[in-house]
């Protein structure tokens, strides 16, 4: 079926999709919270102009009384039928990223904390299901179509497909005693089940080749006196099997030093890795290029190595593509970028066009101005992390029924970054039925304990007062 939904800047279909803008239809895939992202498994090199009144989402499902199994028809979806389905789906996703140990400390988890946490597991399942993962999730919850007609021509991939193969039948293949070969069995002692491995091998052949004594081992001991967990080491090479294969002496010590001398906390190397092992991959210009552009925008030496130790992954960045046009959109709205990007660094990592101006129209329709949004920004740099439907439009209903001005919102943005249902309604609540009025932050930002004693002080001096 073809499921017809109005254009929101943070809808995003959960497999493929037609996004139409401007009248056109084109072609487009999505996968992930990532925008504009296209794995290669959906990669669509045919575009398809069709003229349409009015922006719109098409996605192809089965549905019980479609005749034709995966056809389109048309079929008009309520806006609320969609909101009730996005927040069931957020509950179902912050559930499982609880017990997977992820905590929010009592605010709700932004969209790049659930992307950051599920990339790799959406990664392990394209490793595992391969190019028929588009037909494993449109066929849920039955299996896979088997009999689909093989095509016969040649594909640019093969040689790819064939050392893909080589490598995994490597790690799988056991000697004349029958057992595997010594460094699988030295990954499985860490913890790693073969499976593991062999998707590891099918993203990355080359790991299936690197020697036990002389690259995995070494590596391995060597982050073990880091002070990492041996428990995280199989996290970290499932995240950058690359590791595996660098010389210690050439290439990742000598990276290490290079980063304690731009700031990075030698103290805090093993969360440094386990956040983000692909930084000990990156070349010194990579690193080098990133931080003069941290040192352009205005942050101390100091700043700079907390930036490098708190949220490595803005090495992954593109300085040009990425960090400077962000750096001056934040800087057209009067925002702090120095102060934004040491509190919160991956907001240089969102999309411009599909994140960050979608969120400024909102509180510009809502009636602020742009200084006032350039403040909010500054003083709350995940503000433009959080979904438009799921977050910000609820919050801000809500916000309306609780007797408070608008500027309380530039005093405390702070105020989108907590649970709906799990903090800031029951306070406001407990605050209405005690018949006084406390400031937005204190309502939200203290303690349970501390919170009690504001209220009873509220509540004595609202008794005094009256006497």
């Amino acid at each position: 079926m073809v499921r017809i939904i109005p254009m929101a800047s943070s809808i995003r279909p959960s497999l493929s999709s037609f996004r139409f803008s401007g009248g056109v239809a084109t072609t487009r895939f999505l996968f992930s919270a990532s925008p504009c992202s296209t794995p290669p498994f959906l990669s669509s090199r045919q575009q398809t102009q069709l003229p349409f009144p009015e922006k719109l989402f098409f996605s192809k499902a089965k549905i019980p009384d479609s005749e034709v199994d995966g056809s389109f028809s048309l079929r008009a979806v309520p806006p609320t039928l969609i909101a009730a389905e996005r927040e069931e789906a957020k509950a179902v996703l912050t559930l499982f990223l609880k017990k997977q140990g992820l905590s929010n400390a009592g605010r709700e988890l932004t969209t790049l904390e659930i992307r950051d946490a599920l990339i790799p597991y959406l990664e392990s399942l394209l490793e595992e299901h391969g190019r028929i993962l588009a037909d494993v999730v449109e066929n849920f919850p039955g299996p896979p179509v088997k009999d689909k007609p093989v095509s016969l021509v040649s594909s640019p991939d093969s040689a790819i497909d064939s050392k893909k193969l080589k490598a995994v039948s490597r790690v799988s293949e056991t000697g004349p005693a029958g057992k595997l070969r010594p460094q699988v069995v030295y990954l499985m002692e860490l913890g790693m089940d073969l499976e593991k491995i062999k998707l590891i091998t099918r993203r990355f052949p080359s790991f299936a080749y690197y020697s036990l004594e002389g690259k995995i081992k070494p590596v391995v001991e060597f982050l073990l006196e880091l002070g990492i967990p041996k428990s995280n080491i199989p996290i970290i090479i499932g995240k950058r099997p690359q590791l595996c294969g660098i010389s210690l002496s050439e290439n990742l010590i000598p990276t290490m030093t290079f980063l304690e001398n731009l700031g990075v906390d030698k103290k805090r190397w093993a969360k440094v890795i386990y956040r983000f092992p692909a930084l000990l991959t990156y070349s010194q210009q990579k690193v080098k290029t990133t931080v003069d552009f941290l040192y352009e925008m205005g942050l101390s030496s100091e700043n700079v190595g907390k930036i490098l130790t708190r949220s490595p992954t803005i090495i992954s960045y593109s300085v040009e593509d990425k960090l400077r046009p962000t750096a001056k959109y934040f800087q057209s709205l009067g925002a702090n970028v120095s102060l934004l990007l040491l509190r919160c660094p991956q907001t240089f990592g969102l999309s411009i066009e599909a994140n960050l101006k979608p969120v400024t129209k909102f509180f510009l329709d809502k009636g602020y101005t742009l200084d006032e949004v350039g403040t909010m920004i500054s003083r709350y740099g995940a503000l433009y992390t959080f979904s438009l439907v799921d977050n910000l439009i609820p919050k801000w209903d809500f916000f309306l029924t609780m007797d408070y001005s608008k500027s309380e919102l530039v005093k405390f943005p702070q105020y989108f970054g907590y649970s709906l249902e799990e903090r800031i309604k029951p306070r406001f609540a407990v605050v209405k039925e005690s018949g006084v009025k406390l400031l937005l932050n204190q309502v939200l930002s203290l303690s349970s304990r501390n919170f009690e004693k504001a209220l009873e002080k509220k509540m004595k001096k609202q008794v005094t007062d009256q006497v």
